[in-house]
């Protein structure tokens, strides 16, 4: 019954993601799959990857660039029972871990919008399991298979790193694994991990650093009088996506895994609080200094859920059908509001709306002006806006990017050669003159508005790929 409900479940999740309109952010990242590299200013370019491979594999349509999710969530799902199986047998935590994941909004919305976090937790959850086949077998094999798939999370998103702090922590604290440290495999684990990651290090290492600067600037911010504020939010957030009985079932595993791993040592549990512990800390202390965003804790759950099959009293077997079947309602409710608008719910309140609604009605309006206008290409103020540009505008017009984050593209520079072209502009307008406006709409309901300019010499111009 479990395998058919993964299936359906899967099923459903490609159907979603091909109905479902591409996000801004999804449109910037196909962008990347069209133009390979190492690395780019805000992630490593696993996601591209993704993409690319979806991409030839089902078309250039939204199916393609996020066929990938829903299948790879699938393969975690049978990776995450296994992994419970090994680490705790006898007490379905390997069922249990994969059915409260898969019922929350996390890791259901995650499935099927195509976004760096999708590649991380499955080379994250396939870790945990290649870790707990450690644990079980005791095979110094598992240490490659642990550092490639280590290697592949950082490839994905530097979230990762908390990947490299909690396996050596756990080794550390395991009385029984130190031994490890002393035979080859661990490092030569290490060492395929790194080696994996090497690109990523040397395309940062010619451009500056972008990335690991614009990640790593996170960590500066420290704002203690807002700290009650970032905190309420973490914690009703994460209540609210992972749905509040899931919540509560991983909040308590995570008490399990360290009362147990301080007690007993035993490296089953030491492994579960390695994987969880260490990102509870940093996101709190985070917040002592800015808003910790939703899915940046995704990483904590899957050991979590693991660890929540310790929950054995009556109150909590009562509680684990109504988990499941509320997160699933919600998750379903998600998806038909994001592909059908189920619900009439004011636009400013829909978090489907904002993201999602009213891309191919903007992409019109602005081609209408272009048009009326003579104008010879398009251009965009904002990463996501041109990227969607690219993505909806017709094939035959070029679409500009402006901002200075596309200087460490591998994308084609453009001269406009005196041709006049289309500014659309999310924020000010600067000099020139508005001609128009345009707007994103969700049926008569305004979601937002944009100034439409004429423009001659953009001071940067990057010609973007098309579909």
């Amino acid at each position: 019954m479990a395998a058919a409900a993964l299936i359906a479940l899967t099923l459903l999740r490609l159907v979603v993601a091909a109905l479902v309109p591409l996000s801004p952010d999804e449109a910037y990242y196909w962008v990347w799959s069209r133009a390979l590299a190492a690395g780019y200013p805000d992630h490593p370019p696993m996601v591209a990857l993704w993409i690319r491979v979806g991409t030839l594999i089902a078309g250039d349509d939204a199916l393609g660039i996020r066929l990938l999710g829903p299948l790879s969530v699938g393969i975690a799902s049978i990776a995450l029972f296994d992994a419970g199986e090994c680490l705790l047998p006898g007490c379905r935590a390997g069922l249990r871990a994969a059915a409260l994941l898969n019922a929350t909004l996390l890791f259901g919305v995650g499935a099927v919008i195509m976004t760096p976090d999708t590649p991380l937790l499955f080379f994250w959850t396939c870790c945990l399991w290649a870790s707990a086949r450690l644990v079980c077998d005791g095979s110094a094999a598992w240490w490659l298979v642990i550092g490639f798939f280590a290697g592949l999370a950082m490839i994905s998103k530097y979230t990762a790193a908390f990947l490299w702090l909690g396996i050596p922590l756990w080794l550390l604290i395991t009385p029984a694994l130190r031994p490890w440290l002393r035979r080859p495999a661990p490092w030569l684990g290490a060492l395929l991990g790194i080696a994996l990651f090497l690109p990523v290090v040397l395309w940062n290492a010619h451009y500056g650093w972008a990335s690991f600067v614009r990640q790593g600037g996170r960590l500066e911010v420290w704002r203690p009088l807002d700290a009650a504020r970032f905190l309420a939010e973490l914690l009703l957030g994460q209540a609210g996506l992972v749905t509040p009985l899931v919540f509560a079932f991983c909040a308590g595993g995570m008490v399990v895994a360290t009362r147990q791993s301080w007690r007993t040592g035993n490296p089953r549990w030491t492994l579960l609080a390695s994987l969880t512990l260490p990102a509870v800390v940093v996101f709190v202390q985070h917040a002592f200094g800015d808003r910790v965003q939703g899915n940046w804790p995704a990483i904590i759950y899957p050991a979590a859920g693991i660890a929540s099959a310790a929950l054995q009293r009556p109150v909590w077997q009562r509680l684990e059908r109504p988990a499941l079947a509320i997160g699933v309602a919600m998750t379903l409710l998600a998806y038909a509001q994001a592909a059908f608008t189920l619900l009439p719910l004011p636009v400013r309140l829909d978090p489907t709306a904002l993201r999602l609604s009213g891309w191919v009605g903007l992409a019109d309006q602005v081609e209408k002006t272009r048009r009326r206008e003579g104008a010879s290409f398009v251009a965009a103020d904002q990463y996501g806006l041109v990227s969607e540009f690219a993505r909806l505008l017709p094939p035959d017009v070029p679409v500009i990017a402006i901002e200075p984050r596309w200087r460490l593209f591998n994308l084609p520079r453009f001269n406009p050669d005196g041709e006049v072209g289309l500014m659309v502009l999310n924020g000010r307008g600067g000099e020139a003159t508005t001609i128009g406006e345009a707007q994103r709409r969700r049926g008569p309901d305004l979601i937002q508005s944009y100034r439409l300019q004429t423009i001659s010499r953009p001071p940067l111009a990057v010609l973007l790929p098309r579909p």
